[in-house]
């Protein structure tokens, strides 16, 4: 653990020293995304130095004890040590978090991609409930929201439908949110009132940084075609739509919601590049991987996560097998998911320490 706590020190220091150098700062994207990780490092450096003043601290008042040359300035020594020993208990175990939650997307905006699966068109409209219920959560939370592309259907929901959420802790509210979500309820076209089961999925990937992913023009290949909307009709006679796919893996990301070409290619490159760096990160976990848990963590898309079952207005995640009210959750309150969540996947990694 202490490795990692002085690679972010000198980490630190080392993106200190490039943000006052001139040269550094004329290239505006590095300057930029070095300010960025300059700031997700700013408390946990601070919090390591904090350890290291009380450590330094701690060695003083030991040797003055052992001196016992003044009984007084012993007994006063005595006294700051177990203030400085609980101390350094307190920042062990919070450096201890921070090192554990640490994946190195921390801090980072996601690209969240959420699919309809088995199910027609009450599949599509349940992925439309889950697009609505991280809206009204991200807005609560002071996010921002952008959507990227859209696939919508005739009955009003999303075959699939990709969104970009900012934000200093975008990764770390919604990246649990990885995997298959069911929902059992009775459709709107249901006569007999029967309950149907239809699922979605879902993917939270991290968004790459310009310098984290390289995807040159000639590994593209971008074919461009006239937009559509729900029942094939046109939206539009001028052929803005991109579908780009990326010749090396066979990936391939369709855009089409903006009026224009190169703001539908921009979007789709966003999409592709997020998805190739979540593919690296996936196989760099899985090649560490020495327990189940942490290949869950990679954030395996077949995975059955969560049951929204509206009858009983009951939602239940089956990673830590607690439910919570469904009104609560569908209306984008997650806070008390989002914490569960998080204790237990600190339990887990603890538990393979």
């Amino acid at each position: 653990m202490l490795d990692k706590l002085k690679e972010w020190d000198r980490r630190y220091e080392e993106l200190e020293r490039k943000i006052q150098d001139p040269a550094f700062i004329a290239d505006r994207g590095a300057y930029a995304a070095a300010l960025k990780e300059l700031g997700g490092l700013a408390r946990k450096v601070e919090k390591y130095r904090d350890f290291s003043k009380v450590q330094q601290q701690i060695s003083e008042a030991q040797e003055i004890v052992a001196a016992e040359d003044d009984s007084d300035l012993v007994e006063l020594a005595r006294e700051e040590l177990d203030e400085l020993e609980t101390r350094q208990e307190t920042l062990l175990e919070e450096l201890k978090l921070m090192v554990l939650e640490d994946d190195g997307h921390a801090g980072k905006a996601v690209i969240i991609e959420i699919r309809a699966g088995t199910g027609g068109d009450e599949a599509s409209l349940f992925a439309g409930d889950l697009f609505r219920m991280y809206e009204k959560f991200v807005e609560a939370k002071g996010l921002k929201l952008e959507i990227l592309s859209t696939s919508h259907t005739e009955v009003g929901g999303f075959k699939e439908i990709v969104i970009s959420i900012s934000g200093t802790e975008a990764w770390n509210f919604l990246r649990f949110e990885s995997g298959g979500h069911r929902v059992q309820r009775v459709p709107v076209t249901e006569s007999q009132g029967r309950i149907h089961t239809s699922a979605a999925t879902v993917a939270v990937l991290p968004e790459a940084e310009e310098v984290e992913v390289s995807v040159k023009e000639a590994e593209l290949k971008v074919d461009t075609f006239c937009a559509s909307g729900p029942g094939g009709q046109n939206v539009n006679k001028v052929a803005t739509a991109i579908r780009m796919t990326h010749l090396p893996t066979g990936l391939v990301v369709q855009c089409q919601d903006e009026s224009s070409q190169h703001k539908n290619k921009a979007k789709a490159l966003r999409i592709l590049k997020a998805r190739l760096f979540d593919m690296e990160a996936t196989k760099k976990a899985r090649e560490r991987a020495d327990s189940r848990r942490e290949q869950i963590g990679t954030g395996d898309r077949n995975m059955r996560i969560r049951t929204y079952n509206f009858p009983q207005n009951r939602v239940t995640d089956h990673r830590i097998k607690e439910s919570y009210s469904l009104e609560m959750v569908i209306e984008g309150n997650l806070d008390k998911l989002v914490s569960a969540l998080r204790r237990w996947d600190l339990e887990q990694k603890i538990g393979t320490l």
